[in-house]
């Protein structure tokens, strides 16, 4: 797709704005942490971080379950990107969000198994141990796309997940629409924006969770006076971050919004790559 076949994307009827609704739902190895804990400054080398572990063990003890029933009494689904190592922790948080008519989307085995740093072997049996273990629990259907962590992709990750016969791919932020490439036929490439998300904006540059919604506000303003039938703007909560009430509550408030807005679209990323695959010719 060119730049100027981007324009001509029509959305639903009636709809100006495409907003899609994350969960970030991850996990760790047994003898790995999150990189970003509550204390901000790292251990020393060699020494496990207890207080880092037990942060990231919030997202299938607690904040999975408060986002979902945030997102139930909103009455809007989301797109759960799920480590696939969930299938052993915690089978029943996964199972809640997909019969509540929520994505579950593969986000690798764990969050420190990354596709950059693996050769093209190790990343093939990533990826098929990630599906087997998510597919052991709510379907290997039910399984349509792939975020990688930290949404960094080696460079045959789209040649895999095509091989794989998945439907969409994230890894990406060079477009303001989805589209496709020679290189991985129909596999969809639908981007990911990195401006509402809860990890840098909170985690990293601690700005309060206010900010957050702030910027959700201010943006959706922008797009409504500025463009029009494009514009896409993901909204991304990490369930061991905002997944705790200091939090929640902005997801509350953008799920509110969205569900009050008639122009507003705000499908899985399955129901998007879809949309995509059935109005743009191959």
């Amino acid at each position: 797709m060119t730049q100027s076949e981007t324009h001509v994307l029509q959305l639903p009827e009636g709809k100006r704005t495409v907003v899609l609704l994350n969960i970030a739902y991850e996990c760790w190895a047994p003898d790995r942490v999150p990189g970003l804990g509550p204390m901000g400054n790292p251990l020393p080398a060699g020494v496990f971080d207890h207080n880092a572990a037990s942060f990231g063990d919030y997202a299938w003890r607690e904040g999975i379950w408060r986002l979902l029933r945030v997102l139930e009494t909103r009455g809007v689904k989301a797109t759960v990107f799920a480590s696939g190592r969930l299938a052993e922790l915690s089978p029943g948080s996964l199972l809640a969000a997909r019969d509540a008519g929520h994505e579950i989307a593969p986000h690798s085995w764990t969050q420190d198994v990354i596709p950059a740093v693996l050769d093209e072997d190790a990343e093939r049996a990533n990826l098929q141990r990630t599906l087997d273990g998510l597919g052991s629990v709510v379907g290997r259907d039910a399984l349509h796309g792939w975020l990688s962590p930290r949404c960094t992709p080696s460079a045959v990750t789209g040649k895999l997940l095509a091989e794989a016969g998945l439907q969409w791919f994230s890894d990406v932020f060079d477009r303001d629409a989805p589209y496709r490439t020679p290189e991985t036929g129909d596999l969809v490439h639908l981007p990911f924006t990195m401006d509402v998300n809860d990890l840098p904006s909170y985690m990293k540059h601690g700005q309060p969770p206010r900010r957050l919604f702030e910027t959700f506000l201010d943006t959706l303003a922008w797009t409504d006076e500025h463009e029009t039938g494009r514009a896409h703007l993901d909204v991304t909560v990490h369930a061991h971050v905002f997944g705790r009430p200091y939090g929640a509550w902005v997801l509350d408030q953008i799920a509110r919004t969205v569900a009050e807005r008639d122009d507003v679209w705000a499908p899985t990323r399955h129901e998007y790559a879809t949309w995509f695959t059935e109005h743009v010719p191959a």
